[in-house]
């Protein structure tokens, strides 16, 4: 409730946003990622695979949170025309993310940790920027003087 209170009406849709990328999030962990660490993790012998799946988990509710939150300021009918196309080009940056790390893994011969790493860094990279937008599109909505936030 803390959001709401900061960021008024904006926080509430962004609240929705959040929760939409934490159920996107917890369905792929629980589909992909937790059987196998739950039966593969039991065994006797350690394996770096099962700690870069743990990472992967992580990085994958940021990426769904991230992709949640740009497709609510996509649909916002506020958001300044100039910026749309930013935002337009993050959501295929992150549609098609996954696919482009597979293809530089196997042209480049990057190791699957390499991989890993890349994907942190465009992770964080597309996180920050969209942060910047939104911090952005709060700023502008308190600027209109909408009576919510007054």
């Amino acid at each position: 409730n803390a959001l709401v209170a900061k960021t008024g009406s904006s926080g509430i849709n962004a609240e929705y946003g959040l929760v939409a990328g934490v159920g996107w999030a917890t369905a792929e962990l629980v589909s992909m990622r937790l059987l196998p660490l739950w039966v593969g993790a039991r065994g006797i012998e350690f394996s770096w695979q099962y700690i870069q799946l743990s990472f992967e988990a992580n990085i994958s509710l940021v990426h769904h949170i991230i992709m949640a939150v740009l497709i609510w300021m996509w649909t916002r009918n506020n958001i300044e025309k100039s910026v749309l196309p930013l935002i337009i080009s993050l959501l295929f940056i992150c549609s098609s993310k996954q696919t482009l790390l597979e293809l530089v893994g196997t042209m480049f011969h990057v190791s699957s940790f390499g991989i890993l790493g890349i994907n942190v860094i465009v992770t964080l990279l597309v996180g920050l920027i969209t942060t910047q937008l939104y911090v952005n599109l709060c700023i502008q909505d308190n600027a209109w003087g909408n009576p919510k936030y007054h």
